[in-house]
């Protein structure tokens, strides 16, 4: 499957949005060192009928470009400071962000929307920016047309600058802009420092430091000893339905699916990847921080608002007790997030950040991407019909795991969604074969 791939074009703002050249600092939550590295997807929109003459790359560039006014930030670089080592945002008169013309010769539907494409397809329609890029082009966008007019937008968006909330506010002004809006509904507001910065004095009142390692020498998402796959995995709602009163029945507690299934998936990962049983294992996830905080952050805050939470066990006790224990874990460590948490965390990081703060190794890191409202954006040919991301690095970890609706426009199956995740060579045979006794009710 050949992906023709033009050269780049610089998309510049709509008019200067600055005059002079100046800094922008970030949020603690921002230079998190979890956050030094960009978070890449893809988003699928099937033809329409209304739109045969329109070309998607010019309708995409143009609403950039007057987007980038008010988020010119996406236009700037990342540089250390000399002081204590964190990103501050460089913004550059005249700068703008590449976008890649690419076409293929075939059919969306021919690959199913992207449901169940080649991987090395896929990877394709993304841009995947080296380790020095990707810190002077915080954002770069693809364009990839198929010949029956629908078309794919792939982005590669540094996490320093936002997290998948933010850059949706972005891609919607985007989208809003195409479809004819002469401004945008949600104002973007930047105020990093001032709206999540640290306490005076900063103070940890919530022990973060259970859960987190101090170490100059680890940085995160490195020293791999192993190669990293994909796996996916199809979960029908029967299945999920019988798990969750197997889980009630034993427990008397009622789970939500990413605490039932975040549950056994986690078991099955570390379990087929024989990680001796006195070692430390974490499940991580992150929680939504906007509603948190007090006060509220405004609407159109589009930084990283979400931190990190951790469960952590041994994989002995992960293995050999009772999965609803496990799913119990998972549920109460959610009754950590309050206001008090989020500052404490952010203290944390002010009263740590040159001691190297990271969550260590055997990190597996979890997300549910079916509600995330990425329908939304629409740039005049209606929603995407797919969204898949191709991040493999997630909250420190390398083996992140993904719940992923199936794409709107498949005719393939409809019943539950699908599981994709990442994990060592090593241990697929073993994990499949976990994942065969969740569809089998072998749950002990």
């Amino acid at each position: 499957m050949d992906v023709k791939i033009s050269q780049p074009i610089t998309v510049y703002p709509a008019h200067p949005p600055f005059t002079d050249d100046h800094i922008l600092p970030l949020s603690h939550l921002d230079t998190d060192r979890n956050m030094n590295v960009p978070f890449r997807y893809v988003r699928a929109y099937a033809a329409a009928n209304n739109h045969q003459h329109t070309d998607p790359f010019h309708v995409i560039t143009t609403a950039l470009s007057t987007a980038l006014v008010k988020y010119y930030p996406y236009t700037g670089s990342l540089r250390r400071r000399d002081s204590d080592g964190r990103f501050d945002l460089h913004c550059t008169v005249g700068s703008g962000v590449p976008v890649i013309p690419a076409t293929v010769d075939f059919p969306l539907s021919s690959v199913n929307y992207l449901d169940d494409a080649d991987e090395k397809f896929i990877e394709l329609l993304v841009p995947n920016p080296d380790q020095k890029t990707r810190l002077t082009n915080l954002l770069i966008l693809q364009v990839t047309q198929f010949s029956c007019g629908g078309y794919t937008l792939g982005a590669s968006v540094h996490h320093v600058l936002c997290d998948g909330l933010g850059a949706t506010l972005f891609f919607n002004a985007m989208a809003e802009l195409a479809r004819g809006a002469a401004e945008v509904t949600v104002e973007p507001v930047w105020e990093r420092s001032k709206l999540l910065g640290p306490r005076e004095p900063a103070r940890t009142e919530f022990p973060i430091g259970e859960f987190l390692s101090l170490d100059k020498d680890f940085l995160p998402y490195t020293g791999l000893k192993e190669e990293v796959v994909k796996e996916r995995f199809h979960v029908k709602d029967e299945w999920l339905d019988r798990f969750k009163v197997f889980l009630h029945e034993n427990s008397g507690s009622s789970f939500t699916t990413f605490e039932a299934l975040g549950a056994f998936l986690w078991r099955a990962r570390v379990k087929a990847s024989k990680i001796p049983k006195d070692k430390e294992v974490k499940f991580a996830y992150a929680v939504n921080i906007r509603r948190v905080v007090k006060p509220p952050l405004p609407a159109g805050y589009w930084g990283n608002g979400c931190v990190p939470m951790y469960v952590q066990i041994t994989a002995g006790d992960l293995i050999d007790k009772p999965i609803w224990e496990t799913a119990e874990l998972i549920k109460k460590s959610k009754r950590n997030v309050s206001s008090e948490y989020v500052h404490s965390f952010i203290d944390f990081q002010e009263l740590n950040y040159q001691k190297g703060i990271n969550a260590g190794p055997r990190v597996s890191a979890f997300t549910d991407w079916r509600h995330l409202g990425h329908s939304t954006v629409d740039f005049g040919w209606g929603g995407p019909v797919t969204v898949l991301p191709l991040s493999r690095n997630l909250l420190g970890s390398t083996g992140p795991c993904f719940f992923l609706p199936y794409s709107q426009a498949s005719q393939g199956k409809k019943d539950g969604f699908n599981v994709v995740l990442y994990l060592g060579t090593n241990a697929v045979v073993d994990f499949r074969e976990e994942m065969k006794k969740f569809g089998n009710m072998e749950y002990v």
